[in-house]
């Protein structure tokens, strides 16, 4: 990734499902001094959407985060029909922590109106970060393309280069909705795929999570109970470690210099079968068979997150949630 200005702060859309992991990426969005969230959008995905509008205007309420606009945006896939991911995030979406209603309503437009609006209006181009089904995204594009004139790039959680999540070989953003993510590989902007490959690495220490959980503070509370939830179980140590998740891929917009990446050629699968929303990443050094016989199909170029530094992200995001 190219390193960003450090003179001004990155203007940034955040498109979630929210989600345990994305009020993590929430709450160190709001706070970072390098960005400026100028909008957040919802889409179903980990929960119902109104659910997600729900958990996102909570999570803002907590950061102390002012008046960010926040709308709701697509119900259901482009041609699949919702389905949750409740059994990892609970039935809320947000580890059933039995939080109080927001008090705060989203904004009276939908979300792409509310991104279009923000993406025209901003006087500098505009990073959008997706960590969610591509659905809103994907309406945008088809619906205004000429935002992209002023998206400085597009960096989304999804995908994957190797082992899936919903599947053997597709991540649950992508495979929720295969057709939306195909269209966001055409959008003609620099695109960064924030990979399961690097998501599922970026874990803060238990030590750091029963800290923030002992917080008088409410958005480092919070912050602790939603790690302890996303443990994944694999330290043996009774104090739950936390994965950052989607919020790896917002530092690695306020920290580029923390991720690798390559650029390769990239394609959604979309038929029907086991295949169907995998990521399919072509590393080879060379043209095969398939392209010697059949000829050599167009296909994105997308800079693949296949490495992460992962203190120093973990470090950046404890530092930005409990600085002043």
């Amino acid at each position: 990734m190219t390193e960003q200005s450090s003179e001004l702060p990155i203007p940034v859309i955040i498109d979630c499902d929210t989600g345990v992991d994305d009020a993590l990426a929430l709450l160190f969005a709001v706070r970072h001094p390098g960005l400026d969230v100028r909008a957040v959008t919802c889409v179903a995905g980990n929960t119902d959407v109104d659910g997600v509008v729900r958990n996102t205007l909570t999570v803002l309420e907590h950061a102390g985060a002012g008046d960010i606009p926040v709308a709701r945006g697509a119900e259901r896939p482009l041609i699949e029909p919702a389905r949750s991911a409740s059994h990892v995030h609970g039935q809320d979406g947000m580890g059933d922590l039995g939080l109080p209603a927001p008090t705060r309503r989203p904004v009276d437009v939908d979300a792409v109106t509310l991104l279009r609006r923000e993406i025209l209006a901003s006087p500098r181009p505009v990073t959008l970060i997706p960590t969610a089904p591509l659905t809103n995204i994907a309406l945008l594009l088809r619906t205004h393309p000429e935002v992209t004139r002023n998206i400085e790039r597009i960096v989304f959680m999804g995908g994957a280069v190797t082992t899936g999540n919903a599947t053997p070989v597709a991540e649950f953003n992508v495979w929720h909705d295969p057709e939306a993510a195909a269209v966001l590989l055409t959008a003609g902007v620099p695109i960064t795929m924030y990979g399961l490959d690097v998501f599922t690495r970026v874990l803060v220490p238990a030590a750091d999570v029963a800290r923030l959980r002992a917080s008088s503070e409410p958005r480092l509370r919070l912050a602790g109970e939603l790690l302890a939830h996303r443990d994944p179980a694999t330290s043996g140590d009774p104090t739950p470690t936390g994965g950052l998740g989607d919020a790896g891929a917002v530092c690695a917009v306020a920290d580029p210099a923390g991720l690798t990446t390559e650029r390769l050629p990239v394609e959604v699968s979309l038929a029907a079968g086991p295949s169907r929303g995998q990521t399919i990443v072509d590393r080879r050094p060379r043209h095969g068979e398939s392209e010697i016989h059949d000829g050599i199909r167009e296909q994105a170029l997308v800079d693949v997150a296949l490495d992460v530094d992962v203190e120093r992200y973990v470090k950046l995001w404890l530092t930005t949630l409990e600085g002043p």
